[in-house]
């Protein structure tokens, strides 16, 4: 063989070995591609798409670290959201939780924590600035109480009760208390068409049925009832 040939010959086994030594390479990469993206999804509900709690619960924490006085945390409980079910289907109501996914993510932009924490309980941990508290607040009752059109053209009408608790008015970063603080304020605004935004006296007010009951007295945005 003359020098010519010896040198395709090695080129040829070297390029076979390069290959040969690439594939466990290559299958590697897909198999930690396709693991991301199982993990990626298992911090999410499938439903909606939002954060489930865990990672929802993570965010929110480093977003009220980050932005303190001007954090917020916001809760919505869809109203009347069995009686869709009941009548609808839960199809239906499916759908809805969708659409106020949708809505929720999009009024509160990319560098929030939204989250389903379960039923049609979803929250938001986001910078709320007191400036824009009002106005933010308002919107996101509106974009709520926007009847959703299904695919096959149906219009269903739908409302939520929002219910907010903010850093600087509370005195305290804590999510859970802030969350617990959101939810009195929710409850005592349920079914008004208003977001009701959160005092001192709401982190005292006791649970009823592992729910918290509200109290009067705070600053009430949106729509009328």
């Amino acid at each position: 063989m003359d020098s010519a040939l010896r040198l395709q010959a090695r080129i040829g086994q070297r390029a076979l070995l390069l290959a040969t030594a690439a594939i466990p390479l290559t299958g590697w990469t897909v198999h930690a591609v396709a693991l991301h993206r199982r993990l990626a999804a298992s911090k999410r509900d499938p439903l909606t798409g939002l954060l489930r709690r865990d990672a929802y619960t993570a965010r929110g924490r480093r977003i009220l670290a980050h932005h303190g006085d001007d954090a917020g945390v916001v809760m919505v409980d869809a109203d009347h959201f069995k009686q869709i079910n009941d009548t609808l289907g839960h199809s239906v109501g499916d759908a809805v939780l969708a659409a106020f996914g949708a809505r929720l993510t999009a009024w509160a932009e990319s560098r929030a924590a939204v989250g389903r924490l379960g039923g049609d309980e979803l929250a938001v941990v986001l910078q709320l600035p007191a400036d824009r508290r009002e106005k933010r607040l308002e919107q996101l009752v509106r974009m709520l109480h926007t009847p959703v059109t299904l695919d096959d053209g149906q219009v269903v009408d739908v409302a939520a009760s929002v219910g907010a608790a903010a850093a600087d008015v509370l005195g305290t970063r804590d999510l859970s208390a802030l969350q617990r603080a959101a939810d009195a304020a929710l409850y005592e605004g349920k079914h008004s068409g208003r977001a009701v935004l959160a005092q001192r006296t709401h982190t005292t007010v006791p649970s009823i049925n592992g729910r918290r009951a509200g109290r009067p007295g705070t600053a009430v945005w949106g729509r009328a009832a």
